[in-house]
């Protein structure tokens, strides 16, 4: 009568290579879908932030006679000099100012990073508004305020806003903004002078309709110029 063994079979190196390259080509499938929900995931928060801070700020044009902040911190949100959008206007939170494709650390003081900036020709006087609202020509072309870095968005390095100090935003998308934040550097969302928010493409400049182009014509295509 043959004694019966007590140790269980040990898996063979070919086996554990052969699982282990299983799982490898499993997660290899599975990641490129993790990331796209990640991605649309902050495009989404991106685009409620724009519409948060432009409701925002079409509250406090009704209150002045559409006349944007005279500071140099666009959108207003510092807490001195005039009276501005933060806190009266969009609640006591500056999260609201920060993309979620800035990757600095948030917070609530002067110093709490502030991701996008208005279209630097709503108060130039030409080509421009000089800050009067009300004289926008074509407001559901014309883009208001956008996402604001230098360089890869993808660098937290490249977004350099803060509450205390908010840049304009360029007309053409600013200097150093050579990708979007979005699929792969060719989108990015942008809140125009309707409010209504929109993902656009990104560049090239020489494409009407496209984020950093400054010359559409005829209207009806995505352009900078609020007199157009």
């Amino acid at each position: 009568m043959t004694k019966a063994s007590h140790f269980a079979r040990a898996f063979t190196l070919i086996e554990v290579i052969v699982v282990l390259a299983i799982i490898v080509i499993m997660m290899a499938m599975v990641y490129p879908a993790y990331t796209t929900i990640s991605e649309r995931a902050k495009a989404t928060k991106d685009m409620s932030n724009l519409r948060q801070v432009g409701m925002a700020i079409q509250t406090y044009l009704n209150d002045k006679d559409e006349i944007l902040p005279v500071i140099n911190a666009a959108p207003g949100i510092g807490t001195d000099l005039n009276p501005v959008i933060y806190p009266r206007y969009i609640g006591k939170t500056r999260k609201v100012f920060q993309s979620p494709f800035d990757k600095r650390a948030g917070g609530e003081t002067d110093n709490a990073p502030v991701s996008y900036g208005i279209n630097q020709n709503m108060y130039t006087a030409s080509p421009g508004i000089a800050g009067n609202m009300g004289k926008v020509v074509s407001p559901a072309s014309t883009i208001f305020m956008a996402p604001n870095y230098s360089g890869n968005p993808a660098v937290s390095t490249s977004w350099t806003g803060i509450a205390t100090s908010v840049p304009n935003l360029a007309a053409g998308g600013g200097a150093g903004m050579a990708i979007g934040p979005q699929r792969n550097g060719t989108q990015i969302n942008a809140l125009f002078c309707d409010l209504h928010v929109e993902t656009v493409a990104f560049g090239p400049a020489t494409t009407n309709g496209t984020f950093k182009d400054t010359t559409s014509n005829p209207l009806g295509l995505k352009h900078w110029d609020p007199t157009q």
